[in-house]
């Protein structure tokens, strides 16, 4: 499971490492730290989640280069290859790689499940895409909703949201815990019939 953002502490809080916060509190839900961990360019550890070990991380490279984190992070986790059951159309990382991250599309403090397609303009999900070569992973989508008026995206998703939204948002980042962890418990069906009918 990987959760997107920005590194540093200027970036901390904001809009585009709401993914960031949703690994974060995963990890502490199961009693794991975050920390660099030796070759991978991310803070990562392991957490037991319904008896099935997951691996929890937090790209250290900018957003729009989340790619060169996560390639190393599928290797570490060992989903580089396919299983015995997969023929080869499907690829290796389909269903086994969880990517969090905030979504423009979806009114703030919306949670989405959602397997494969496209990057809706997320250049870290572009990035993931051209690093892994596929688009099939599953992404656990937080609404963070449209920049008002003609602000552009890019300055809208870097800021902090005001107290209002913080709270609508604090909420959006446990039901993503809670998302992923339906995932990987109960599968993806079950996760996206828990979240993605709901409002």
């Amino acid at each position: 499971m990987v959760g997107l953002g920005n590194p540093g502490t200027e970036f901390a809080g904001t809009r585009h490492n709401v993914g960031a916060e949703v690994a974060a509190v995963l990890a502490d839900r199961h009693t794991g730290r975050l920390k660099p961990e030796k070759g991978l360019n991310a803070l990562a550890c392991e957490v037991e989640v319904g008896g099935r070990r997951v691996l929890v991380a937090v790209p250290q490279t900018f957003m729009n280069e989340s790619g060169r984190a996560v390639a190393p992070l599928v290797r570490r986790a060992g989903i580089d290859q396919p299983t015995d059951d997969e023929d080869s159309g499907v690829s290796p990382v389909a269903g086994r790689l969880i990517v969090v991250h905030d979504e423009l599309d979806l009114p703030s403090g919306r949670v989405k499940v959602k397997s494969g397609g496209g990057s809706a303009g997320n250049n870290g999900l572009k990035s993931i895409d051209d690093h892994l070569h596929s688009n099939q992973y599953l992404r656990v989508r937080v609404g963070i909703d449209k920049p008002p008026g003609r602000q552009p995206g890019a300055d809208y998703v870097l800021k902090r949201p005001g107290a209002a939204e913080r709270a609508v948002l604090a909420v959006a980042i446990q039901e993503a815990a809670d998302a992923v962890e339906t995932i990987v418990t109960k599968g993806v069906e079950a996760a996206m019939n828990q979240v993605n009918g709901s409002g």
